[in-house]
């Protein structure tokens, strides 16, 4: 009887409680450390991959199971901010020694459902208007996008937009920018495109959260095999896509793809020119955050890896020029 009591009384008072555990939460200690990295084991003086100089890098190592996931990333200055793809944040301020200072952990203040599941917070996309400091998350499973108040304050609004509605529960809103002009573009995971080979893209005219009727339909066609993971805008207007593979044979391989802002257009079939793989021997894992910053004259690229909370996998954050 006072067994079935605590069962009641947790179905009463826990919300959403389905004998699963919950979401795990990343801990009030915030603190981690990184390990730096080289691009090439076989090779550790190598920094070239195609059209991209490697500039360092470091591995991860956080507090418990919840540090790591990373599916989205924004980098302003030194000051980095890592999205997983549970909902949980993680930011601090790198320079160029590689060591994290002013460390903070928290989580999406809401969103999809109560967070309770992973369903409900598979938080895979990320873009912030400078103006203003507003962010948008791309939920996958829910197909929604969410707009934040500056530093994640608070969640403001939300939207479906109805051209995702149909899209699979795993291959929702991947990858999103929002554009220096306003526009915002979405890419699918795995929503077939007009086409084989392509997946489908949105165009929205401006904030999907406010508008999210307005705009057009593309497909976007990766290397051969991949599938796209995040992009970012580049200084002059070109769109950065970062791409994922997986097979059993390599595991997670990725390849940089770039398009020109101008080909994503109604209809329109849309081809990445592809401008650096990562692949054995140089460093590769499930590579799903893509960040663009400018140091000086030199377009940085910062990318980073989902681990999937799995030992054999990597929590990596690496840095890159762009040379074409």
């Amino acid at each position: 009887m006072r067994i079935l009591l605590s069962i009641l009384l947790v179905l009463l008072f826990v919300p959403d409680w389905s004998g699963e555990p919950r979401l795990p939460l990343l801990p009030d200690a915030a603190a981690f450390r990184v390990e730096q990295v080289v691009l090439d084991r076989r090779d550790p003086a190598r920094t070239k991959l195609g059209g991209l100089t490697y500039l360092g890098g470091v591995e991860l190592h956080g507090p418990g199971p919840a540090f790591g996931g990373f599916s989205a990333m924004m980098v302003e200055g030194e000051r980095f901010t890592l999205l997983s793809d549970g909902g949980n944040i993680v930011s601090f301020v790198m320079g160029g020694d590689w060591t994290p200072r002013a460390v903070r952990f928290a989580a999406l203040p809401a969103g999809p459902g109560r967070g309770w599941h992973k369903r409900e917070r598979d938080s895979e996309s990320l873009t912030r208007d400078p103006a203003t400091g507003q962010l948008w998350v791309g939920f996958e499973r829910a197909n929604e996008i969410w707009r934040y108040a500056p530093g994640f304050a608070a969640a403001q609004a939300h939207s479906a937009p109805p051209a995702m509605v149909k899209w699979s529960s795993n291959g929702g809103a991947e990858a999103m920018v929002r554009l220096r002009d306003g526009r915002f573009v979405v890419l699918a995971e795995d929503r077939r495109g007009s086409v084989k080979g392509t997946v489908r893209g949105l165009a929205f005219n401006s904030d999907p959260v406010k508008a999210p009727r307005h705009g057009f339909t593309f497909s976007y066609r990766p290397s051969r095999g991949f599938k796209p993971t995040d992009m970012a805008e580049l200084p002059d207007g070109r769109i950065a896509i970062l791409n994922r593979r997986f097979a059993v044979s390599s595991a997670f391989t990725a390849a940089l793809t770039l398009v020109p802002r101008a080909a994503i257009r109604p209809g329109a079939v849309v081809t990445g020119r592809e401008i650096a793989r990562f692949e054995s021997p140089v460093r590769h894992d499930n590579f799903e955050a893509l960040a663009v910053v400018r140091e000086g004259r030199d377009t940085i690229l910062w990318i980073a890896s989902d681990d999937n909370q799995w030992p054999a996998q990597r929590s990596l954050l690496l840095k890159f020029r762009l040379d074409i």
